[in-house]
């Protein structure tokens, strides 16, 4: 059993209390990795670049469930709607109506999270609580018909603080309990809390995720040269 497998082993054991689900990301990897799960079994993979996803995806097999986790351009969701499986990084209601236009183009409904801005870190992109309750409220997402939104997602300040990234996932917890309030709408189904990567995934486990994302405890360190 390769070091890979071993390692996603290792942690779908952990996430079996929280009956979590794992994302592994496979940004900057070589197909030879991704298949080495694969082989094995596992079939739900994240990028966060579409061109790499396109990639990938094009020459890898059809079954791999396919997660965009990047912050997404509006321009390139035409590239990813034919086959993506879950977008997480939805931070806008205009991105959110162009995968609605996109998913019409393919005749497919596509599943999105909500990204939510949790972290006190300015690059990261997502909606406030405030804006999440006003697109769930929206006339505009009634009149989407080739969307599903499945939950939220958020990511963490990258800080060796942990009473502070446990504050922030317990915030999203917080906005999740109050957007699942709208689920009896056709176009909402939200029951996906995506938070948790390689460094905090276990924090976020106990504030409640149930799908983390993570990279380099998988496939080891990245080269981004």
């Amino acid at each position: 059993m390769s070091s890979i497998t071993k390692n996603i082993e290792k942690l779908e054991n952990e996430l079996k209390p929280y009956q979590a689900q794992l994302i592994a990301v496979s940004k900057t990897k070589p197909v030879s990795d991704i298949m080495e799960a694969y082989e094995q079994g596992f079939r739900d993979f994240g990028e966060n670049k579409v061109q790499e996803l396109s990639q990938k995806a094009e020459t890898m097999p059809q079954d791999i469930q396919w997660h965009m986790i990047g912050h997404l351009q509006r321009n390139k969701v035409k590239y990813i709607a034919p086959f993506v499986y879950l977008i997480h990084s939805i931070d806008s209601l205009k991105l959110l109506q162009e995968v609605d236009k996109q998913g019409k183009r393919v005749g497919r409904r596509l599943q999105c999270l909500l990204q939510i801005h949790i972290a006190e870190e300015s690059t990261k992109f997502g909606l406030s609580g405030e804006e999440l309750i006003e697109l769930l409220q929206s006339e505009a997402l009634m009149k989407m018909d080739h969307i599903q939104i499945s939950g939220l997602m958020g990511m963490a300040t990258f800080t060796p603080n942990e009473s502070q990234i446990r504050k922030e996932f317990k915030s999203l917890k917080v906005l999740f309990d109050k957007a699942s309030e709208f689920n009896e709408q056709e176009r909402i189904q939200i029951d996906i809390l995506s938070m948790g990567m390689s460094n905090d995934y276990k924090i976020a486990l106990e504030e409640g995720s149930t799908m983390i994302r993570v990279g380099s405890s998988i496939f080891g360190s990245r080269n981004y040269a």
